[in-house]
């Protein structure tokens, strides 16, 4: 657990790096999808502004946390909106924070398209027209299920007129026949806003819930995570949606199903599941080998590094040491210039892309040197 100096510093340093890319944030979204809300047929170097429930800040009251009552028999809704803060380690709003950086998702207030689907997005990566989507819970030792309601429903469970959707998703689709994809995203940062940054706060949090919600059917220990292991797995979440079941060996680590004798696996003792400093190495080199990281490698640093027992000692040695493991981007050279095979936007499997930034490591570390 974090002591209240650590959390102070923390604090201070994501309200400082927020500021510092809010002038960034449209231009990068150009190259954000949706997160963890991934088509049916597609496929954080942030210093961990973690606490634990005891200590958990009051929600803010206004419009972005605004009371929303579900349409009567929607149950999938109502569970996202019976979410407390207390049911995870950290804070609901950090998460938030960190998934409109730049780095992550970016942050538009008109609907955009999606660079590999060309599906409509707005503010943080947040899907308009996905349906409603059957997600079984195949693992039987996991009774926690999962929850995929349609776009329409998220949107009217964040309180939103259901009337504004429709015309926010037929002006889209008359900019799309007149502009095309490739046409379209080249105005993204000239678009009129269609919605206020309270009503995309509104989207990102029921999204960023039903990431959390989600993550604990992927997990069947997800409660005797770490506040940062929790917070890397509902990032994954939110990022990759359904596709996230086909990271089979990371799933298998993380629910002690890996069989005796396989290469590279380490025995993990129960009592000891979120601090076994070797056990988390396992897990965090079987997302390094993964293509995701290899694409993706800015997010995938920041996110695998949050897997690390000791993150919260020093977020920014933490980073430096996933960097060490991934390899670094293959250099091509086309028409006599050398360009990095290193994207600074990422789809995922699901097809949803997000911006990535530059490596922001040490700081909270220095931070907490010097006593503050």
């Amino acid at each position: 657990m974090w002591n209240e100096t650590d959390l102070a510093g923390a604090s201070r340093f994501v309200r400082n790096t927020t500021q510092r890319v809010a002038i960034a944030v449209l231009s990068s979204a150009m190259a954000v999808s949706a997160a963890g809300q991934d088509a049916p047929a597609s496929t954080a170097n942030v210093p961990d502004p973690l606490q634990p429930p005891a200590t958990v800040a009051a929600p803010q009251r206004g419009p972005a946390f605004a009371q929303v009552t579900p349409a009567p028999g929607n149950t999938a809704v109502e569970q996202l909106l019976g979410f407390k803060d207390s049911d995870v380690k950290f804070r609901l709003r950090d998460l938030m924070e960190i998934l409109r950086d730049r780095r992550h998702e970016g942050w538009v207030l008109a609907a955009y398209p999606d660079p590999k689907t060309a599906l409509p997005l707005v503010g943080a990566g947040f899907s308009l027209n996905l349906p409603e989507r059957d997600h079984p819970q195949t693992d039987l030792l996991n009774p926690h299920p999962f929850l995929e309601p349609s776009s329409a429903e998220l949107w009217q469970a964040a309180g939103l007129d259901p009337n504004r959707l429709q015309s926010i998703l037929a002006q889209y689709k008359k900019r799309m026949a007149t502009w095309s994809k490739r046409g379209f995203r080249k105005k993204i940062m000239t678009l009129t806003p269609e919605i206020t940054d309270d009503e995309a706060m509104l989207l990102l949090r029921v999204a960023a819930i039903q990431a959390i919600y989600n993550a604990r059917g992927y997990c069947r220990d997800f409660d005797r995570l770490s506040a940062s292991q929790q917070m890397a797995l509902s990032q994954m979440v939110y990022q990759m949606g359904v596709n996230l079941r086909h990271f089979n060996q990371f799933l298998d680590l993380i629910n002690n199903r890996v069989a005796a004798g396989e290469a590279g696996a380490v025995s993990l003792v129960r009592s000891d599941f979120s601090a076994n400093v070797d056990y988390w190495k396992t897990v965090q080199q079987s997302l390094v080998q993964s293509q995701w990281a290899r694409l993706y490698r800015a997010r995938a640093v920041a996110v695998i590094a949050m897997l690390d027992p000791k993150y919260v000692e020093g977020p920014g040695v933490a980073e430096q040491r996933v960097g060490a493991m991934l390899r670094p981007a293959v250099m091509q050279r086309r028409a006599g210039r050398a360009s990095a095979n290193q994207s600074g936007t990422h789809s995922g499997a699901s097809g949803k892309g997000r911006s990535v930034g530059s490596a922001r490591t040490g700081r909270l570390g220095r931070q907490k040197k010097r006593g503050v």
